[in-house]
């Protein structure tokens, strides 16, 4: 694919992004405008497709780097999985997270005052995972530029940390154990 023709879809792609949130957010504000007493449970729904979303990309990005380890630098798998990486970090990573912080923070805030200590362990995993999202930024600037010094090994192990952090989450959320 040619310079060009990337930077295109690219930018195509950043737009269609664009709109849609700009669609979620006029969407929000019209249904909290709406029914302001009945936008709790519309929140949580938009709140866990979010996360879901989210959590797509956290675990699929890693991977994407255990192949590009092995692609040769300057080659067309190469530049094909720099593509990929950007899209899915631009496109789908960043505004899952966005609306996920948006959303539970308000969540926590109207439904629980900020209190519990489920609650405050369950920000503390989710600003890991958030810790994990800007490293995972970083990589993808250094495959960008040809700078990736990890061996595979290293983004196969990374790749079972979303998981990890995923799971202690819904158990605080689920079983609520303190």
């Amino acid at each position: 694919m040619s310079d060009i023709s990337s930077q295109n879809s690219t930018g195509q792609a950043m737009k269609r992004m664009a709109i849609g949130i700009v669609i979620l957010v006029v969407a929000t504000a019209l249904l909290f405008l709406a029914a302001p007493d009945g936008f709790y449970p519309w929140a949580k729904a938009i709140h866990v497709i979010a996360v879901i979303a989210w959590m797509a990309g956290m675990l699929y990005l890693p991977r994407l780097f255990v192949y590009h380890v092995d692609a040769v630098k300057g080659s067309a798998q190469s530049e094909t999985f720099k593509v990929m990486e950007r899209r899915l970090l631009r496109g789908i990573i960043n505004p899952a997270m966005t609306v996920t912080w948006m959303f539970g923070l308000w969540l926590a805030w109207k439904g629980f005052g900020f209190q519990g200590g489920w609650l405050h362990a369950k920000i503390l995993a989710v600003l890991l995972l958030s810790a994990l999202h800007g490293y995972l930024a970083g990589a993808v600037r250094k495959f960008a530029d040809d700078r990736n010094e990890k061996p595979a090994r290293h983004w196969r192990i990374v790749n079972e940390i979303p998981t990890l952090l995923m799971i202690v989450i819904v158990v605080l959320v689920v079983v609520k154990p303190f």
